[in-house]
């Protein structure tokens, strides 16, 4: 045909006129169909005459003629239409289709006394191809114009009734169904496919005239996705060959993807229908651009799958790949050949089907001799059995074993009753139950096909194919809906080779409408039988949240919620409240543990243990003055003020206690108090008494006249008035802020909220327990001031040198509280080491001051009675004069160690 006319017959505007219309331009272009066929044929007939040329077309005569498509030959390299040949897609479902038609022209009940005929083609798995050859279907319904043919005689000339093909079966490749059917259509011949699944092909305003007895891939891509979400995978590739099947195919899954929801598209990848070399590697290099998508979804014919398998196999893959096959691939055995351990675990799917006994008995017993109707059962048979036959004409190659003839198929070669051949024999009995119920309605009273059947309308046969309704060979029902569609039934199957007696397929699963999945049945790799995953991310552990990839959404990075966060969902980290930390998985929250100083720590023990001893020493002490109350040492040392000392060094001790128990309203009332109070009494007693020795002594230097209030009473009255300014200060502090506890969430809050804890604490902070020793280290430093005044006092002299040497090893120890108190504010134990720092720094003081003023009079009372004997008694006068004498030796004996004994006079004198 000229390439213009077939443009035009098959242009987009041509298929999306009405039929009339296009019958019309059909008719324009009449006396072109006219010419082509006369130069078609006459060519065709010179060129097998000439060259020898076998042809490419099986006829079986019959009452009504079948046209047949199948894939006989794959597709041949570049400027080659043909190939080698299929032996299941091609012989097997072409014999299926002769075993048919055996069957129903042997069946007494299905069209009686008509026989069908059939003229098959090959269409070399090429859609352009299959067009050319299908041309022969219509070829009897281009009205030829014989009125300028006259016989010799000058009679009108005897033509032949050209064959007319009433209906197609096939074709097999969706694109070449797509193509055939364009044809079909625009001559009104009904055409039923056993194969093609594209769901273009349910467009009936596009494609009326089609037919098909195997689901479309609509149902198949729906089958798939569930099948893909019922393995958990969420991160899947789709490979497709070039042209509607694989195209549509995809599509479709795609769809119905998005619409499910949950599952991402890693890469969708479409194969060339012309494949260049190398083309197949490129494909496995990208898929592994995106190696976590371990699932491939897979449409594409049978070629195509093999030689994906093989470019996987070369890039040493094998294993990685989890393919699901579509209805191309199905159950075949032909793709997978030498490379099973590649399609190991391949789930795939197959429209309902069983294996028939009787056509394995037909096929299986076909032979050379009784099969000379199939003119490519030869190829078949050396192709199948791996011999070459003695053909006339055809050259024998030594190098192949020579057929017999006497081999048997499944005997001697290996047999597998291919998926589709079912749905070719329904196929088949569809065509002949529309075309016997159509003979019982128009020729009811005729046994062979009457004139209303001759010929056979194309467009009322498809209204019977639509109308069919009957048990195909697998026993389910065969029926049409409006677009020309059979219902969806499937079969899942996958291919294990691993702990089972004979490799291959086994049904694991069935989709009508919904699917039933046996997952306990499916093994993969190595015999695995855990589900292998295909998702872009993993899931997240306990504790992290999804930072999901812009665009992508089935794809995440982890983070961990870190610090004192917790997973609130799995989208977000949210901070736990101030008094909980996260659990050890981040999930929730947990209260923090609350602590406080125990009795058993190493931080309370020392403390605890220094205060006991110095209670135990203070009451000692305590109970030799009031025992020795009336000596000489203890008069001398002045009762009534040491009492009050001894005191406040008992209560210095005795808030060791209360700082490291447990801490509650009570405790902290008492801590207020005595914290500041034990040192308060005794350094208020000990500035009493340095006071009173600096004024004897000043102003014996100006007058022989006592200073006032230097009695025991007034000593008394002055020391109680400095301790009531620190009971008044805490008593202004109960009114303020009363004493409470409260527990510090924040002291204790390492990075490592694990180490996180709570600590119970009375009220009071670092500063508010500077302020509650500040007043008693002022009275410390203005004792210590004294004392340094007051050095110049003879030993003999009351207590002024023991007091100042108590306030110097005073005041560096609590030189040396300050930087190691303020210094660990920071450390994760500083509540332990404040306490302990405090409570021993409080302890040494009061040891200090007992140990220096209080232990030596206790010695000589206790184990030297003979030196506590009442002295002298001296006048004021007396002391003074002494003192003043004390004074000048002193500072003579300064000025003779500085070498100015020579230059200073005697001033004593």
């Amino acid at each position: 045909m000229p390439e213009s006319l077939l443009d035009i017959i098959m242009s987009p505007e041509a298929l999306s006129c009405p039929l009339s219309l296009r019958l019309g331009v059909s008719l324009i272009y009449r006396s072109w169909l006219q010419l082509f066929w006369v130069l078609l044929v006459g060519i065709s007939s010179v060129s097998e005459a000439q060259q020898g040329v076998q042809p490419q077309s099986i006829k079986i005569e019959g009452d009504i003629t079948l046209g047949g498509l199948f894939p006989v030959h794959s597709r041949g390299p570049a400027g080659v239409p043909c190939g080698e040949i299929k032996r299941e897609k091609g012989i097997h479902r072409l014999e299926a289709m002769l075993y048919a038609l055996d069957q129903i022209n042997s069946d007494p009940d299905l069209l009686p006394n008509i026989t069908l005929g059939a003229r098959i083609l090959d269409t070399c798995s090429r859609d352009t191809y299959a067009l050319e050859q299908s041309l022969t279907f219509v070829q009897a319904l281009i009205q030829k114009d014989n009125s300028d043919v006259r016989c010799s005689n000058g009679e009108p000339p005897i033509i032949p009734k050209p064959e007319r093909v009433v209906g197609v079966i096939g074709a097999s490749g969706s694109s070449v169904s797509i193509m055939v059917a364009n044809v079909l259509r625009l001559f009104a011949i009904p055409q039923i496919s056993y194969a093609s699944t594209a769901p273009e092909l349910s467009d009936n305003s596009r494609y009326e005239f089609f037919s098909r007895v195997v689901p479309p891939d609509s149902y198949q891509a729906q089958a798939m996705v569930d099948i893909v979400k019922a393995m958990g995978w969420n991160y899947v590739s789709t490979l497709a060959s070039e042209g509607n099947y694989g195209e549509s195919g995809v599509d479709a899954f795609l769809q119905i993807s998005r619409e499910a929801g949950g599952l991402c598209i890693a890469q969708s990848i479409r194969i060339p229908r012309e494949p260049r070399p190398g083309e197949f590697e490129k494909v496995i290099k990208r898929l592994m651009e995106t190696s976590n998508a371990r699932g491939v979804i897979i449409f594409a014919n049978e070629d195509d799958i093999k030689r994906v398998l093989q470019a996987a196999k070369k890039a040493n893959l094998t294993g990685h790949f989890l393919f699901v096959g579509s209805d191309s691939w199905g159950a075949k055995s032909s793709p997978i050949e030498n490379q099973e351990e590649v399609a190991e675990g391949a789930v795939t799917i197959l429209p309902k089907r069983r294996c028939m006994l009787d056509v394995r008995q037909y096929f299986t017993s076909r032979s050379l001799e009784n099969n000379r109707r199939n003119i490519w059962f030869a190829e078949f048979w050396e192709d199948d059995f791996k011999c070459k036959l003695t053909r006339p004409g055809i050259k024998y190659d030594p190098g192949r074993r020579k057929c017999t003839g006497e081999e048997r198929i499944s005997r001697d070669s290996q047999y597998e009753q291919e998926g589709k051949v079912q749905f070719v024999i329904d196929a088949v009995y569809a065509m002949a139950h529309a075309l016997h119920n159509m003979h019982l309605d128009l020729c009811p009273s005729s046994t062979g096909v009457c004139e209303k059947m001759d010929p056979v309308e194309g467009r009322m046969l498809l209204h019977y194919i639509h109308s069919v309704n009957f048990n195909g060979s697998a026993g389910t029902g065969v029926m049409f809906n409006e677009n020309g569609d059979a219902p969806g039934r499937y079969d899942i199957f996958q291919y294990q080779m691993s702990n089972i007696s004979n490799p291959g397929y086994k049904v694991i699963g069935q989709w009508t409408n919904h699917l039933r999945l046996n997952v306990e049945e499916m093994q993969w790799s190595g015999g695995e039988r855990k589900i292998p995953e295909s998702v872009c991310s993993f899931p997240c552990e306990p504790g992290e949240r999804k930072k999901m990839v812009k665009g992508v959404p089935c794809c995440w990075h982890c983070e961990l919620c870190d610090g004192y966060q917790y997973q609130l969902d799995e989208f977000t980290c949210d901070m736990c409240p101030f008094d909980m930390r996260p659990l050890k998985n981040r999930t929730g929250c947990r209260p923090t543990p609350i602590i406080k100083l125990e009795w058993s720590s190493p931080w309370a023990i020392i403390p605890v243990f220094l205060a006991i001893l110095g209670i135990f020493a203070t009451t000692g002490v305590i109970g030799t003055f009031i025992r020795f109350n009336d000596t000489p040492i203890v008069r001398a040392s002045g009762r009534e003020l040491s009492y009050v000392l001894l005191t406040g060094i008992f209560l210095i001790y005795l808030i060791t206690f209360l700082m490291i128990a447990e801490p509650s309203v009570a405790v902290c009332a008492f801590r207020r108090l005595l914290l500041g109070l034990g040192m308060c009494i005794s350094y208020s007693a000990m500035l009493t008494k340095t006071n009173r020795i600096y004024r004897i002594f000043e102003q014996g230097k100006k007058s022989v006249t006592p200073p006032k209030f230097i009695s025991p009473t007034s000593q008394l009255i002055i020391t109680f008035i400095l301790i009531s300014v620190q009971v008044l200060g805490v008593f202004v502090w109960f009114g303020v802020v009363p004493p409470h506890t409260n527990i510090d969430y924040e002291e204790l809050k390492p990075p490592n909220p694990e180490f996180a804890r709570g600590i119970l604490k009375c009220d009071m902070s670092d500063l508010s327990l500077i302020y509650c020793l500040s007043y008693s280290i002022l009275l410390m430093v203005t004792c210590t001031v004294y004392a340094i005044k007051s050095r110049g006092v003879p030993e003999t002299f009351n207590e002024a040198k023991p007091i100042g040497f108590t306030m110097y090893t005073t005041c560096i120890i609590w030189l040396a509280f300050v930087p190691i108190f303020f210094g660990t504010s920071q450390s994760t134990e500083k509540m332990f080491i404040q306490t302990t720092t405090l409570t021993v720094s409080m302890s040494l003081s009061a040891t200090v001051s007992l140990g220096m003023l209080y232990i030596p009079k206790v010695y000589v009372i206790i184990f030297h009675p003979e030196q506590n004997v009442q002295k002298r008694k001296r006048s004021f006068k007396a002391v003074v004069t002494a003192a003043t004498v004390s004074t000048r030796l002193s500072q003579k004996s300064n000025d003779k160690q500085n070498g100015e004994s020579k230059m200073e006079p005697d001033r004593s004198q």
